[in-house]
């Protein structure tokens, strides 16, 4: 096999005098290796993966003896990834990644620049999707803390010390990333030591950045139309009982479309062992919606029975007005009559405007022992039945246990 030629510099750089498959001072202390990270981009959080997806400029910074060069302007040399293949780069992998790779439009975003004195700065550009474990107890109203981790594959802590070169300056990001469901309220950066029971401890370095969720989008589309369920709900209180058409299908309509507002809601979500805050609000609401129509039935229920009493109380009290028989000890002269409450004035409503039915019994009651004359004395009985209680209780019930709820919801998890 024919060697391909040398280029100048990597004459000028000894590559075939050196084995650069070794790490720098092998057999001597771990050689130190500075990271420093350029965050150029937060693309996507999801929370039905439960990861998100960052581009960033990875650098590292070390020194490597083997790669010092005769410089009378102490300058540095700058290559690309061609270079890289023949010399000793750290091993850095990115822990619990689902994908990442190195961009390469128009060429290999790879750049290797190295100073007289065996100074190697090695900067990459990197796409990564990684793991980020979210507690969606408090979804939609959830803070996330996600971390990015990057660690040396191969070489442990005896053999490479990985540190942030500036601390938490080592980290910076572009003012202009956002996000449309999240606000970045901060990033930092953290070091620990992994262990692995297989191959011993390694060096590991933490990118940390916290989001808060939007909850406007939420508000729109979420918590409005259900609060508006709920509320069109309790229109029903205000419409007569008898007039089932109406009843009814509002509030079948409610429930249904409260039932289309949690399905949408959990067919964007994963499928979590745990209640959401959002479930909570939804599912009280469900319960509210789904009450409205169990208080008419209630309603509709009792006016049957009471009709079914007043038939019974009429077959009970026929009509004998005008019958007298003053020969009788005792004479009882009773009147049934079913009056229209729209031809009578004020019969069937009250003072406060409340709508009643009555039911008027007159009672002709007379003393036949008196000898002389038949003395007549009349007395009217005015019988009250408000099958309308429920609604009126309703009316301020409903809304009243709503509203609580809704501020012991906010309160907690606002």
């Amino acid at each position: 096999m024919t060697k391909s030629p040398m280029t100048k510099s990597e004459q000028l750089l000894r590559i075939d005098d050196h084995d650069f498959t070794m790490r720098p001072a092998f057999g001597g202390p771990p050689i130190p290796v500075g990271v420093d990270v350029q965050v150029e981009s937060l693309d996507t959080i999801s929370e039905v993966d439960m990861d998100f997806t960052m581009t960033l400029y990875l650098r590292h910074y070390w020194k490597d003896e083997r790669l010092s060069f005769p410089s009378t302007n102490n300058q540095s040399m700058t290559f690309d990834s061609r270079l890289v293949k023949k010399i000793w780069v750290p091993d850095m992998f990115f822990v619990h990644s689902k994908r990442s790779f190195i961009h390469d439009t128009t060429t290999d975003n790879v750049m290797l620049r190295v100073h007289p004195d065996g100074n190697v700065l090695y900067s990459l550009r990197v796409t990564v999707t990684a793991m980020c474990n979210m507690d969606l107890s408090r979804f939609p109203l959830d803070t996330q803390t996600c971390s990015l981790e990057i660690e040396s594959y191969a070489y442990t802590d005896d053999d490479l010390m990985l540190y942030w070169k500036k601390g938490n300056e080592s980290l910076n990001t572009d003012d202009r990333i956002s996000l449309s469901q999240f606000l970045i309220q901060k990033f930092h950066t953290t070091t620990k030591l992994a262990f692995y029971s297989s191959t011993g401890w390694y060096n590991r370095l933490y990118i940390h950045f916290t989001l808060r969720r939007h909850i406007f989008f939420f508000l729109l589309q979420t918590y409005f139309p259900a609060t508006l369920m709920v509320m069109l709900s309790w229109v029903s209180f205000w419409i007569d009982r008898r007039a089932v058409p109406a009843r009814v299908p509002l509030g079948i309509t409610t429930v249904l479309t409260m039932s289309t507002i949690i399905t949408g809601v959990n067919a964007s979500m994963p499928r979590v062992s745990y209640i959401k805050a959002v479930d909570i609000y939804l599912w009280v609401s469900f319960v509210f919606v789904f009450l409205s129509v169990i208080e008419y039935a209630a309603v509709n229920y009792l006016t049957t029975v009471q009709e079914r009493r007043e038939r019974k109380l009429r077959n009970q009290l026929p009509c004998t007005c005008g019958i007298a028989n003053p020969d009788e000890d005792m004479m009882m002269t009773t009147c049934y009559s079913d009056v229209d409450p729209n031809t009578t004035g004020t019969y069937g409503m009250p003072e406060n405007g409340r709508r009643q039915e009555r039911i008027l019994a007159q009672l002709t009651l007379a003393d036949g022992q008196s000898t002389s004359r038949v003395r007549t004395s009349r007395s009217y009985v005015n019988i009250w039945i408000d099958t309308h209680a429920i609604d009126k209780y309703s009316r301020v019930i409903f809304p009243g246990a709503y509203t609580l709820f809704n501020i012991i919801y906010w309160s907690i998890y606002s």
